[in-house]
């Protein structure tokens, strides 16, 4: 992380608290106690599963400097007392960010956030990236007091599960160019309808000024809006200003196509598997084009862009598994449905259930195995509770109570030669499923 050169009684000053103990120079911040290096300062979070100020006197001892406290019986000096912690490490970056000369990229959207960061920063070498899904108000935070001025910009992945959420955040991301990816049918259960979810993530829009750039779907009328800013739109019609035609895919399920922008056309392969990375790579090359960088200097970094884990890794062995259990929406799930049909082979599914779907959850289950039959995939084993998904796809549907209860089905079910897919919300734990099915096939 960056040297930050902030003393503990400037810190007291920014998050309006008060400081106990004497004033030690702070060069980092830190919310997990096993990462308190010397010059550390730890931001004390309460959390599902534990409580930071329960680890305060384990920080100091591994060297911090000083920790910010909601109070609760810490004693530990220096600490700067706050009425909640998490403003106050927003507040941070927030003070940060204004001291940062960076080009900055927020991107949200209900789904290929990560992947659209991915091949942003592989076309802004040098820049900040998020790590892995930093994309809440913990994680968008630290990745902006990671930032340092000798980078060559900041991207952010911004989520968000409600109103206000973005907009909370906005003060520590101040973007010059916000990319929306798309809106889909993702957290409307805490979202409540969809035009709360087009509201939520449109405010991440309504914090770039007049000078910067604002990337979103040519097809998404919710999200045609004015703006004081510049518009630009990417997507598949030729009416987008980055656009994108002839997609299809190699025998890795890499997308290559044609993108065209500004009367000019490029060739271009993504290092991304599934046709859908294609909308993904035209919002990145938006963004950076946006940002003044050249068209071929974007396009010749998009190849070399990988997944991360859990996110359509192919794994080859006696059968092939497609482990994609990273997390699962209808959107998601359809492409990966989708993809997987261009693989040689007889076709498996093992889906699990799309969390958060609110009212229609029952529907998308449904549309989800009535589409595998349609695609012609062989099995379908639906594990946990998935809302009618088998009952939708037929005869071709086996249900799994848990991950162990589908390993023992599919065990009876996989042939050498055969392609599964393995997919759903973390919720249904299917990733180390997916770890298990891909050691064996290796055996």
């Amino acid at each position: 992380m960056t040297a930050l050169g902030w003393t503990a009684a400037e810190v007291a000053t920014i998050v309006a608290g008060r400081l106990v103990g004497e004033s030690r120079l702070i060069d980092r911040v830190v919310v997990d106690s096993r990462r308190a290096v010397p010059g550390a300062l730890f931001v004390a979070l309460p959390g599902t599963r534990t409580d930071g100020h329960l680890h305060a006197s384990e920080a100091v001892e591994r060297g911090g400097v000083a920790l910010v406290a909601a109070g609760r019986g810490v004693s530990v000096e220096p600490r700067i007392e706050v009425g909640d912690p998490l403003t106050a490490l927003r507040d941070l970056a927030a003070a940060h960010r204004a001291n940062l000369d960076l080009p900055t990229v927020g991107i949200t959207g209900s789904t290929g956030k990560t992947s659209t960061k991915a091949l942003l920063a592989a076309a802004l070498p040098g820049a900040v990236v998020a790590p892995r899904s930093y994309n809440n108000e913990i994680g968008v935070p630290l990745t902006v007091l990671a930032a340092h001025g000798d980078a060559t910009g900041l991207v952010l992945e911004v989520g968000s599960r409600g109103r206000g959420h973005i907009r909370w955040l906005l003060p520590a991301v101040r973007p010059d160019v916000a990319v929306i990816t798309n809106l889909g049918l993702v957290h409307l259960e805490t979202f409540g309808t969809e035009a709360d979810l087009a509201d939520a993530k449109w405010e991440l829009a309504e914090g770039v000024g007049p000078d910067g750039t604002v990337v979103v779907p040519v097809d998404e009328p919710r999200l045609r809006r004015a703006h004081p800013g510049r518009v630009v739109t990417f997507g598949a019609s030729a009416r987008a200003d980055v656009a994108y035609s002839s997609v299809r895919l190699d025998e890795e399920l890499r997308p290559r196509f044609r993108l065209h922008v500004g009367g000019e056309t490029r060739e271009v392969l993504v290092g991304l598997r599934g046709a859908h990375q294609a909308a993904n790579a035209a919002a990145a090359v938006a963004a950076a084009l946006a940002l003044g960088r050249e068209l071929d200097d974007v396009v010749g970094g998009l190849a070399e862009v990988t997944a991360p884990r859990w996110r359509m890794e192919l794994r080859r062995g006696r059968y092939l598994v497609v482990n994609d259990a990273y997390n699962a929406n209808p959107d998601s799930v359809a492409a990966a449905l989708e993809a997987v049909t261009h693989l040689p082979g007889r076709r498996i599914a093992v889906l699990g259930t799309m969390a958060e779907l609110g009212a229609v959850a029952e529907r998308e289950h449904r549309r989800i195995g009535a589409l595998a039959a349609e695609l012609g995939y062989r099995w379908l084993v639906a594990v946990g509770a998935t809302h009618g998904m088998a009952e939708a796809a037929g005869d071709i549907a086996v249900e799994a109570a848990d991950a162990d209860e589908a390993y023992t089905i599919l065990r009876g079910l996989l042939r050498p030669g055969d392609v599964v897919l393995v997919k759903g919300s973390r919720a249904a734990g299917l990733e180390g499923l997916a770890d298990r099915l891909a050691e064996e096939a290796d055996a």
